[in-house]
Protein backbone atom coordinates (compact mmCIF):
# COMPACT_ATOMS: atom_id res chain seq x y z
CA UNK A 1 0.00 0.00 0.00
CA UNK A 2 2.99 2.29 0.53
CA UNK A 3 4.47 1.70 -2.61
CA UNK A 4 1.16 2.50 -4.61
CA UNK A 5 0.66 5.60 -2.64
CA UNK A 6 4.08 6.72 -3.04
CA UNK A 7 5.09 9.64 -5.26
CA UNK A 8 5.72 6.76 -8.03
CA UNK A 9 2.55 4.79 -7.46
CA UNK A 10 -0.76 4.37 -8.85
CA UNK A 11 -2.25 7.97 -9.93
CA UNK A 12 -5.33 6.37 -8.63
CA UNK A 13 -4.51 5.55 -5.14
CA UNK A 14 -2.76 8.47 -4.99
CA UNK A 15 -5.91 10.67 -5.77
CA UNK A 16 -7.88 8.61 -3.00
CA UNK A 17 -9.06 10.22 0.58
CA UNK A 18 -10.95 9.18 3.13
CA UNK A 19 -13.94 9.97 2.25
CA UNK A 20 -13.77 8.73 -1.39
CA UNK A 21 -12.88 5.17 -0.68
CA UNK A 22 -15.66 4.82 2.22
CA UNK A 23 -17.91 3.88 -0.47
CA UNK A 24 -15.92 0.60 -0.97
CA UNK A 25 -15.79 0.00 2.56
CA UNK A 26 -19.33 -0.76 2.45
CA UNK A 27 -19.38 -2.47 -0.82
CA UNK A 28 -16.78 -5.07 0.50
CA UNK A 29 -18.10 -5.42 3.66
CA UNK A 30 -21.71 -6.61 1.83
CA UNK A 31 -19.76 -9.33 -0.79
CA UNK A 32 -17.91 -10.38 2.29
CA UNK A 33 -21.68 -11.23 3.59
CA UNK A 34 -22.84 -12.48 -0.15
CA UNK A 35 -19.75 -15.00 -0.38
CA UNK A 36 -20.35 -16.58 3.68
CA UNK A 37 -24.39 -16.60 2.83
CA UNK A 38 -23.72 -18.67 -0.84
CA UNK A 39 -20.89 -20.34 1.37
CA UNK A 40 -18.88 -19.84 -1.31
CA UNK A 41 -14.91 -19.87 0.75
CA UNK A 42 -13.02 -19.96 -2.09
CA UNK A 43 -14.37 -16.35 -3.05
CA UNK A 44 -14.79 -15.44 0.92
CA UNK A 45 -10.66 -15.60 1.44
CA UNK A 46 -10.86 -13.14 -1.84
CA UNK A 47 -13.34 -11.31 -0.26
CA UNK A 48 -11.74 -10.88 3.22
CA UNK A 49 -8.65 -9.72 1.49
CA UNK A 50 -10.40 -6.79 -0.28
CA UNK A 51 -11.81 -5.96 2.89
CA UNK A 52 -8.35 -5.99 4.67
CA UNK A 53 -7.29 -3.95 2.25
CA UNK A 54 -9.63 -1.11 2.70
CA UNK A 55 -8.05 -0.78 6.35
CA UNK A 56 -4.23 -0.97 4.80
CA UNK A 57 -5.55 2.25 2.50
CA UNK A 58 -7.24 3.91 5.92
CA UNK A 59 -4.11 3.63 7.38
CA UNK A 60 -1.32 4.38 5.30
CA UNK A 61 -3.48 7.65 5.02
CA UNK A 62 -3.37 7.95 8.38
CA UNK A 63 -0.24 7.57 8.39
CA UNK A 64 0.83 9.84 5.19
CA UNK A 65 -1.13 12.55 7.46
CA UNK A 66 0.73 11.89 10.20
CA UNK A 67 -2.75 10.71 12.32
CA UNK A 68 -1.63 7.08 13.27
CA UNK A 69 -0.04 3.62 11.64
CA UNK A 70 -1.46 0.25 10.98
CA UNK A 71 1.20 -0.53 13.46
CA UNK A 72 -0.91 1.36 16.55
CA UNK A 73 -4.71 -0.09 14.27
CA UNK A 74 -2.97 -3.39 15.57
CA UNK A 75 -1.82 -2.09 18.92
CA UNK A 76 -5.14 -0.60 19.81
CA UNK A 77 -6.96 -4.02 18.41
CA UNK A 78 -4.76 -6.25 20.38
CA UNK A 79 -5.14 -3.85 23.89
CA UNK A 80 -8.55 -3.93 23.70
CA UNK A 81 -8.63 -8.36 23.35
CA UNK A 82 -6.50 -8.26 26.29
CA UNK A 83 -8.76 -5.43 28.02
CA UNK A 84 -11.97 -7.30 27.61
CA UNK A 85 -11.14 -10.76 28.58
CA UNK A 86 -9.84 -11.33 31.69
CA UNK A 87 -11.64 -14.55 32.11
CA UNK A 88 -8.96 -15.35 29.28
CA UNK A 89 -5.89 -13.03 29.73
CA UNK A 90 -6.25 -12.77 33.44
CA UNK A 91 -7.47 -9.54 35.86
CA UNK A 92 -3.94 -7.88 35.90
CA UNK A 93 -3.58 -8.27 32.41
CA UNK A 94 -7.03 -6.55 31.70
CA UNK A 95 -6.16 -4.18 33.67
CA UNK A 96 -2.64 -3.13 32.33
CA UNK A 97 -4.27 -3.23 29.23
CA UNK A 98 -6.89 -0.24 30.51
CA UNK A 99 -9.96 -2.14 31.62
CA UNK A 100 -11.38 0.24 34.30
CA UNK A 101 -14.31 -1.70 34.89
CA UNK A 102 -14.58 -3.64 38.28
CA UNK A 103 -16.20 -7.49 36.75
CA UNK A 104 -16.19 -11.29 37.52
CA UNK A 105 -13.02 -13.06 35.64
CA UNK A 106 -14.78 -16.38 36.75
CA UNK A 107 -17.38 -16.59 34.13
CA UNK A 108 -17.08 -20.64 33.96
CA UNK A 109 -18.06 -20.94 30.55
CA UNK A 110 -21.11 -18.66 30.45
CA UNK A 111 -21.33 -16.75 27.46
CA UNK A 112 -23.75 -14.66 28.80
CA UNK A 113 -21.22 -13.75 31.46
CA UNK A 114 -18.60 -13.30 28.86
CA UNK A 115 -21.00 -10.68 27.23
CA UNK A 116 -22.16 -8.91 30.67
CA UNK A 117 -18.41 -8.58 31.03
CA UNK A 118 -17.63 -7.35 27.32
CA UNK A 119 -20.62 -4.36 28.04
CA UNK A 120 -19.19 -3.32 31.09
CA UNK A 121 -15.60 -2.69 30.43
CA UNK A 122 -17.11 -0.93 27.23
CA UNK A 123 -19.02 1.17 29.20
CA UNK A 124 -16.33 2.36 31.30
CA UNK A 125 -13.70 2.77 28.49
CA UNK A 126 -16.90 5.77 27.10
CA UNK A 127 -17.46 7.31 30.24
CA UNK A 128 -14.10 9.27 30.20
CA UNK A 129 -14.76 10.32 26.39
CA UNK A 130 -17.89 11.67 28.33
CA UNK A 131 -16.88 13.37 30.80
CA UNK A 132 -14.63 15.30 28.64
CA UNK A 133 -17.26 16.37 26.07
CA UNK A 134 -19.42 17.37 29.38
CA UNK A 135 -22.12 15.14 28.22
CA UNK A 136 -24.29 13.01 30.68
CA UNK A 137 -23.40 9.49 29.86
CA UNK A 138 -25.99 7.14 28.11
CA UNK A 139 -26.34 3.51 27.83
CA UNK A 140 -26.84 4.61 24.31
CA UNK A 141 -23.30 6.01 23.55
CA UNK A 142 -21.85 2.47 22.97
CA UNK A 143 -24.08 2.18 19.60
CA UNK A 144 -22.15 3.91 16.35
CA UNK A 145 -23.78 6.59 14.27
CA UNK A 146 -22.28 4.87 11.47
CA UNK A 147 -23.95 1.82 11.48
CA UNK A 148 -26.30 0.41 9.06
CA UNK A 149 -29.79 1.77 10.15
CA UNK A 150 -31.68 -1.37 10.67
CA UNK A 151 -28.25 -2.97 12.61
CA UNK A 152 -28.24 0.50 14.49
CA UNK A 153 -32.49 -0.18 15.36
CA UNK A 154 -32.03 -4.04 16.45
CA UNK A 155 -28.87 -2.48 18.54
CA UNK A 156 -30.83 0.52 20.20
CA UNK A 157 -33.60 -1.61 21.24
CA UNK A 158 -31.62 -4.25 22.39
CA UNK A 159 -29.56 -1.59 24.70
CA UNK A 160 -32.58 -0.22 25.83
CA UNK A 161 -34.04 -3.32 26.68
CA UNK A 162 -31.15 -4.13 29.45
CA UNK A 163 -32.84 -0.92 31.60
CA UNK A 164 -36.14 -2.45 31.47
CA UNK A 165 -37.58 -0.14 28.47
CA UNK A 166 -38.94 -3.20 26.02
CA UNK A 167 -42.10 -4.48 25.10
CA UNK A 168 -42.74 -8.03 27.09
CA UNK A 169 -42.64 -9.65 23.92
CA UNK A 170 -43.35 -10.02 20.61
CA UNK A 171 -46.84 -10.11 20.66
CA UNK A 172 -46.72 -6.97 22.46
CA UNK A 173 -45.21 -5.23 19.06
CA UNK A 174 -47.75 -6.21 17.10
CA UNK A 175 -50.74 -3.49 18.35
CA UNK A 176 -47.49 -0.89 18.38
CA UNK A 177 -47.07 -2.21 14.43
CA UNK A 178 -51.08 -1.64 13.64
CA UNK A 179 -50.61 1.90 15.55
CA UNK A 180 -47.60 2.80 13.49
CA UNK A 181 -49.24 1.41 10.60
CA UNK A 182 -52.17 4.15 10.98
CA UNK A 183 -50.14 6.66 11.48
CA UNK A 184 -48.03 6.52 8.52
CA UNK A 185 -51.31 6.13 6.39
CA UNK A 186 -52.92 9.07 8.41
CA UNK A 187 -49.74 10.68 7.01
CA UNK A 188 -49.62 9.78 3.73
CA UNK A 189 -52.68 10.47 2.73
CA UNK A 190 -51.85 14.15 2.52
CA UNK A 191 -50.69 15.60 -1.14
CA UNK A 192 -49.20 18.64 0.61
CA UNK A 193 -45.30 17.96 -0.29
CA UNK A 194 -44.77 19.80 2.83
CA UNK A 195 -45.91 16.88 4.80
CA UNK A 196 -42.88 14.55 3.22
CA UNK A 197 -40.70 14.72 6.60
CA UNK A 198 -43.39 13.64 8.59
CA UNK A 199 -44.62 10.61 6.66
CA UNK A 200 -40.52 10.09 6.86
CA UNK A 201 -40.90 10.00 10.54
CA UNK A 202 -43.71 7.86 10.62
CA UNK A 203 -42.18 5.32 8.27
CA UNK A 204 -38.96 5.56 10.33
CA UNK A 205 -41.42 4.89 13.51
CA UNK A 206 -42.51 1.91 11.12
CA UNK A 207 -39.47 0.30 10.45
CA UNK A 208 -38.21 0.74 13.98
CA UNK A 209 -41.42 -1.59 14.89
CA UNK A 210 -40.55 -4.07 12.57
CA UNK A 211 -36.65 -4.40 13.48
CA UNK A 212 -37.61 -4.88 17.32
CA UNK A 213 -40.89 -7.52 16.09
CA UNK A 214 -37.60 -9.00 14.85
CA UNK A 215 -35.18 -8.68 17.57
CA UNK A 216 -38.47 -10.07 20.00
CA UNK A 217 -38.66 -13.23 17.35
CA UNK A 218 -34.70 -13.77 17.30
CA UNK A 219 -34.76 -12.43 13.85
CA UNK A 220 -31.87 -10.06 12.47
CA UNK A 221 -33.66 -7.75 10.12
CA UNK A 222 -31.10 -7.07 8.07
CA UNK A 223 -30.42 -10.64 7.10
CA UNK A 224 -34.04 -11.25 6.89
CA UNK A 225 -34.42 -8.75 4.55
CA UNK A 226 -30.81 -9.57 2.85
CA UNK A 227 -33.06 -13.10 2.16
CA UNK A 228 -36.01 -11.47 0.90
CA UNK A 229 -34.01 -9.38 -1.55
CA UNK A 230 -32.40 -12.30 -2.46
CA UNK A 231 -35.82 -14.58 -3.20
CA UNK A 232 -37.26 -11.97 -4.73
CA UNK A 233 -33.73 -11.85 -7.65
CA UNK A 234 -34.94 -15.28 -8.04
CA UNK A 235 -38.30 -15.02 -8.65
CA UNK A 236 -38.35 -12.22 -10.90
CA UNK A 237 -35.33 -13.74 -12.74
CA UNK A 238 -37.67 -16.83 -13.12
CA UNK A 239 -39.96 -14.32 -14.50
CA UNK A 240 -37.53 -13.03 -17.40
CA UNK A 241 -37.05 -16.93 -18.19
CA UNK A 242 -40.36 -17.77 -18.39
CA UNK A 243 -41.56 -15.03 -20.73
CA UNK A 244 -41.54 -15.06 -24.25
CA UNK A 245 -42.28 -11.38 -24.06
CA UNK A 246 -40.57 -8.71 -22.31
CA UNK A 247 -42.20 -7.96 -18.89
CA UNK A 248 -43.30 -4.44 -19.90
CA UNK A 249 -45.27 -5.76 -22.46
CA UNK A 250 -47.21 -7.93 -20.20
CA UNK A 251 -50.48 -7.28 -18.95
CA UNK A 252 -50.77 -6.95 -14.85
CA UNK A 253 -52.66 -10.05 -14.26
CA UNK A 254 -49.89 -11.58 -17.08
CA UNK A 255 -47.28 -10.85 -15.03
CA UNK A 256 -49.16 -12.08 -11.61
CA UNK A 257 -49.30 -15.27 -13.01
CA UNK A 258 -45.23 -15.23 -13.83
CA UNK A 259 -45.18 -14.31 -10.63
CA UNK A 260 -46.78 -17.14 -8.67
CA UNK A 261 -45.08 -19.98 -10.92
CA UNK A 262 -41.95 -19.08 -10.43
CA UNK A 263 -42.56 -19.04 -6.69
CA UNK A 264 -44.02 -22.50 -7.36
CA UNK A 265 -40.71 -23.85 -9.74
CA UNK A 266 -38.50 -22.53 -6.98
CA UNK A 267 -40.37 -24.03 -4.00
CA UNK A 268 -40.45 -27.07 -5.88
CA UNK A 269 -36.57 -26.66 -6.98
CA UNK A 270 -35.80 -25.64 -2.63
CA UNK A 271 -37.74 -29.33 -1.95
CA UNK A 272 -35.51 -31.40 -4.49
CA UNK A 273 -32.77 -29.99 -3.11
CA UNK A 274 -33.96 -30.45 0.50
CA UNK A 275 -34.39 -34.40 -0.38
CA UNK A 276 -31.12 -34.74 -1.81
CA UNK A 277 -29.14 -33.02 0.89
CA UNK A 278 -31.38 -34.31 3.56
CA UNK A 279 -31.20 -30.96 4.83
CA UNK A 280 -34.37 -28.55 6.04
CA UNK A 281 -35.32 -26.19 3.65
CA UNK A 282 -35.52 -22.63 5.08
CA UNK A 283 -39.57 -21.34 5.76
CA UNK A 284 -40.51 -18.74 3.62
CA UNK A 285 -41.76 -15.63 5.24
CA UNK A 286 -44.03 -15.10 2.20
CA UNK A 287 -46.30 -17.61 3.42
CA UNK A 288 -46.30 -16.08 7.30
CA UNK A 289 -46.77 -12.99 6.28
CA UNK A 290 -49.81 -11.41 3.67
CA UNK A 291 -47.85 -8.58 2.66
CA UNK A 292 -45.48 -10.69 0.41
CA UNK A 293 -48.01 -13.38 -0.87
CA UNK A 294 -48.95 -10.72 -3.81
CA UNK A 295 -47.11 -10.04 -6.85
CA UNK A 296 -47.43 -6.83 -9.04
CA UNK A 297 -50.61 -6.41 -9.34
CA UNK A 298 -51.75 -6.60 -5.75
CA UNK A 299 -48.92 -3.68 -5.24
CA UNK A 300 -50.31 -1.68 -7.78
CA UNK A 301 -54.16 -1.86 -6.11
CA UNK A 302 -52.20 -0.83 -2.56
CA UNK A 303 -50.62 2.22 -4.34
CA UNK A 304 -54.06 3.41 -5.99
CA UNK A 305 -56.05 2.19 -2.74
CA UNK A 306 -53.69 4.03 -0.47
CA UNK A 307 -50.59 3.09 2.16
CA UNK A 308 -50.74 -0.15 3.59
CA UNK A 309 -48.41 -2.38 6.02
CA UNK A 310 -45.63 -3.72 4.07
CA UNK A 311 -44.51 -7.14 6.15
Amino acid sequence: MARLRAPDGCPWDREQSFDSIRKYTLEETYEVFDAIERRDFPHLAEELGDLLLQVLFYAEMAANEGHFTITDVLDHLNRKLVRRHPHVFGEEASRAAGNRADVDAAVEGSAAAVLRNWEEIKAAEKKPKADEAGQTPSRLDTVPRAMPALAEAAKLGSKAAKSGFDWPDWRGLLPKLAEETAELEAEAASADPARKPAVEAELGDLLFTVVNLGRHLGVDAEMALRGCNRRFRQRFREMEVASARPLEELAPDELEALWAQAKRRLAAQNVGEELTSGAKAPVDPARMMSGLKSGPTAQDKRSESGPEAQR
